[in-house]
């Protein structure tokens, strides 16, 4: 972004993101909010029964979990009953019908669509690649359609862009329906990926450690409420973190989170410099606190029961000399102009003398330092943060359920066609969330009119990740043969 640009643009992204403009105003203000936050952090440390502080070293105790309520069961087996038994193909047709999702597709030309019976090779083309079966099994699956008329749609009816835009009206349709507002209010999502298999010969397959096998990674930004708001294929060797900004910048759902919450590898101190002047809240879960460090506020400061935590002392100078550029790189990514993980990248790879590198990391410095001293000093954090990243976890569980065929490999080869068969699945796994969540407000809706008593814990404890309904494999006709036919025992 040109500096003239930067100019026009500045002040009301400020406004927006909360952040003073003048550089000495804010790392005023970011000196005073860290060193409160130290102050606070202290104080509850001799109350806290939770935490405990030995030789420098940190110990985090667990509150005992809460078991599921009777109100919990009761309500979970009555809607087993009463939420209607579905094949995955007749699911995907109701919900493509309600939202008019055959629109949101077309020719690449842009032109009207002339093909036939278009809303029924639309639902086929969904269950092709969102579940994963391939054009050749789906053909003999669904009996009406040849495998290239499930092809020829893929290829010339749909692109990446356009799953995106179905998949968001599929997230505005469920934010209408009431029952999510029992899980999450929509301001804080999670983030986490899952690994699907990939042939090894694949260029773009890596070798993953922890499964010791060839792969690659669906990432998901999923909302508090339930639904996913964003997906990525990335690379099994990429630090899922480079990718965490942009799955929230490039969401233009009507769900927008401020608050991020995820995994161990969804920070770095770049990452939260830059998510904070982005005005957003990066809480990661922390797996081994001990491995942070903690950078002190003020050299001068004492702090009777957490002075041993901190090493370094922060150069806020290092802030102020670059804060001007790093607020042009973070209004650019903010208008598009370029995206976080190019900027992130970028950053990194340049020479030892980048001085704004090294002012993001300390800006990361501080802001992550200040959530990790919150962190040990409210559980309430701590069981929030674990709470949410178990939503994605779970979430990971179910995307994988919905493509289930061929184990769950990724057959593509090319790199566009990866992406593509993760929006499918990101979209399809959508749309089944949405049709329980409808399913499963008539079924409460039900129960109410019969007497049920269903208070807000109840509803609370329910997920939209339900299964047991939904057919996968479809159905057979089963008819034994009056009469054995002959075997021939011999070659002719």
């Amino acid at each position: 972004m040109s500096w003239a640009e930067y100019d026009q643009l500045v002040d009301p992204f400020c406004e927006v993101a909360g952040i003073n403009k003048n550089p000495a105003l804010f790392v005023k203000s970011l000196k005073h909010n860290f060193n409160e936050t130290a102050r606070k952090a202290d104080a509850s440390i001799p109350t806290d029964r939770h935490i405990i502080i030995e030789n420098g070293k940190l110990s985090l105790k667990k509150r005992s979990s809460a078991k599921n309520s009777a109100a919990h069961k009761s309500i979970d087996l009555a809607l087993k009953d009463l939420v209607r038994e579905v094949s995955i193909v007749d699911l995907l047709a109701e919900t493509t019908q309600w939202l008019n999702l055959g629109k949101k597709f077309g020719p690449l030309s842009g032109h009207k669509t002339k093909v036939r019976d278009y809303s029924e090779r639309l639902v086929a083309t969904l269950f092709c690649y969102g579940c994963n079966l391939g054009p050749t099994q789906t053909a003999r699956s669904i009996k009406d359609l040849s495998r290239k008329q499930i092809v020829y749609l893929n290829l010339s009816h749909t692109r990446g862009q356009d799953l995106r835009a179905a998949t968001e009206e599929v997230i505005n349709a469920y934010n209408q329906y009431e029952l999510p507002r029992h899980w999450g209010s929509g301001s804080t999502a999670s983030v986490d990926g899952t690994r699907f298999d990939m042939y090894e010969q694949n260029i773009l397959s890596e070798y993953h450690l922890r499964y010791a096998s060839y792969g690659g990674i669906g990432y998901y930004l999923v909302s508090d409420k339930y639904i996913a708001l964003f997906s990525r294929f990335i690379p099994c060797g990429v630090r899922e973190a480079l990718h965490l900004l942009d799955g929230i910048l490039d969401n233009t759902s009507d769900i927008q989170p401020d608050t991020i919450h995820g995994d161990t590898h969804a920070q770095s101190t770049v990452v939260f410099g830059l998510a904070h002047l982005l005005g957003i809240k990066l809480m990661p879960r922390i797996k081994d606190i001990n491995s942070m460090v903690f950078f002190k506020p003020d050299g001068r400061s004492v702090y009777p029961h957490i002075d041993t935590l901190f090493s370094e002392n922060i150069n806020y100078s290092l802030i102020t000399d670059n804060y001007k550029e790093m607020l042009r790189v973070a209004v650019s990514i903010s208008e598009g102009k370029v995206s976080a993980y190019t900027m992130i990248r970028r950053l990194g790879s340049n020479s030892i003398r980048n001085s704004l590198f090294y002012a993001f990391r300390e800006l990361g410095r501080v802001v992550r330092t200040q959530f990790l001293l919150q962190y040990i000093s409210e559980i309430e954090l701590r069981e929030s943060v674990h709470a949410a990243t178990c939503k994605s976890e779970e979430f990971n569980q179910f995307v994988q359920w919905v493509f289930f065929y061929n184990s769950g490999m990724i057959q593509e080869n090319l790199r566009y066609a990866q992406d593509k068969m993760i929006a499918y699945n990101h979209l399809v796994a959508n749309l089944v969330i949405l049709h329980n969540v409808d399913s499963m407000s008539k079924a409460i809706n039900k129960l109410k009119r019969q007497g049920f008593k269903v208070d807000a814990e109840a509803l609370r404890s329910l997920s939209p990740y339900r299964t047991e309904h939904i057919n996968l494999l479809g159905t057979y006709s089963l008819k034994i043969p009056k009469q054995q036919g002959n075997r021939n025992f011999k070659l002719m």
